[in-house]
């Protein structure tokens, strides 16, 4: 089993819905880098996370981007679904297109978790040199391939291969 920060624990060996926002502005992607949650020291992934029960999808995420990024976001389009996978974490999430309407973007924190415990260490806009040059393990599966950004756009609504 990998090594797993302690936060991270609150996670294994439960199946998590996750949802998860690609918001695009002046041709740079919004990214979370969080602290050691596998077997890397970071990991780069747009922000989300777990569909609390009685809410939609498009209000987790809502929520998601307030607590992580400081942003008030919109919800428009539906993209793709990715089964993430990495024992003992496992997860279905759901990508949607994500506007930035107001907010000022800003590190957040995971409210379920104590002080001691964050996960979230940093966001920024990223342009694609700057996500080409992350070590390819550090980055969420979905961006570990990526030519650009439209990529992501047009992906198939299906589960990523």
């Amino acid at each position: 089993m990998p090594d797993l920060n302690p936060a991270a624990s609150t996670f294994a060996h439960k199946l998590r819905v996750r949802v998860c926002g690609i918001c695009i502005q002046d041709h740079n992607l919004l990214l979370v880098r969080h602290a050691k949650t596998l077997a890397n020291d970071v990991f780069w992934a747009p922000p989300g996370g777990g569909l609390q029960y009685g809410e939609s999808m498009q209000q987790c995420l809502i929520r998601e981007f307030k607590e992580e990024t400081g942003l008030d976001v919109e919800v428009s389009r539906f993209l793709f679904v990715n089964e993430f996978v990495y024992e003992p974490l496992h997860a279905i999430e759901f990508f949607f297109e994500v506007q930035v309407l107001n907010g000022e973007l800003q590190k957040g924190t995971d409210p379920e978790l104590d002080e001691q415990s964050q996960l979230i260490e940093e966001v920024a806009w990223m342009s694609m040199k700057e996500i080409q040059s992350i070590p390819i393990p550090d980055r969420h599966r979905v961006l570990q391939y990526l030519i650009s950004l439209d990529d992501l756009m047009g992906m198939p609504h299906n589960f990523m291969p």
